[in-house]
């Protein structure tokens, strides 16, 4: 069940398979000369067999007025110093090469960040080309985002692909041949499940080169 009617997923986000769990360099130039097309004609076949979906009444309301309120508000931090925090702590605990304690101490400074963000002020309050407002919003986006890999990293105890746990350096397919998906469940914290892989053609295999 998709929370998003109507919309197209394509490539790696849709949880494809095509590389497993990891992408080798260079293949992505195949994957945008061969999928690239595939999923154009898809997407062309696909609109065509399904209605517009109904949108909320008030869906513009509510994000002019979140955007408004972006504008609007005050603060004293800094969104650089919050960005270079964040770009650190990914870095050196959530890299290729993670454990369970790292990936905790970065969540927490994650969280953390997360709540000095709603004090970074912007001083653009234009409506027009306000390259300040589109720099705090992707800001807020690569917050979540990083929330959301650090609760993926701490759920899959195991190392596949380029996910590799110091503390579970074996592969465990009993427990995590499965995808990962995270949800978010407001007020609450981000919610991590699995969905099971379709297997067709090609058994997964341990990766020996």
């Amino acid at each position: 069940h998709s929370p998003f009617p109507g919309l197209f997923a394509a490539g790696e986000c849709a949880c494809v398979s095509v590389h497993g769990a990891n992408r080798l360099g260079c293949n992505s130039l195949l994957d945008t000369l061969v999928f690239g097309r595939r999923a154009g004609k898809a997407m062309r076949k696909y609109i065509h067999a399904v209605g517009h979906p109904a949108l909320p009444a008030d869906l513009e309301i509510r994000h002019s007025e979140g955007v408004a309120g972006l504008v609007a508000r005050e603060g004293n931090e800094k969104l650089g110093d919050i960005q270079r925090e964040m770009q650190r702590v990914m870095m050196d605990k959530v890299s290729v090469f993670r454990d369970r304690q790292g990936l905790t101490e970065a969540l927490t400074v994650i969280r953390a960040l997360q709540g000095r963000f709603s004090d970074i002020p912007i001083s653009d309050k234009g409506h027009c080309f306000n390259r300040e407002l589109l720099d705090v919003l992707e800001l807020g986006h690569m917050l979540d985002l990083a929330e959301v890999i650090i609760l993926g990293a701490l759920n899959r105890e195991e190392s596949r692909g380029a996910h590799s746990r110091e503390d579970f350096p074996q592969r465990d397919d009993a427990r995590f041949l499965a995808h990962t998906l995270v949800q978010q469940d407001l007020p609450r914290a981000p919610r991590v499940f699995t969905r099971p892989v379709t297997i067709t053609r090609f058994e997964p295999q341990e990766r020996k080169y």
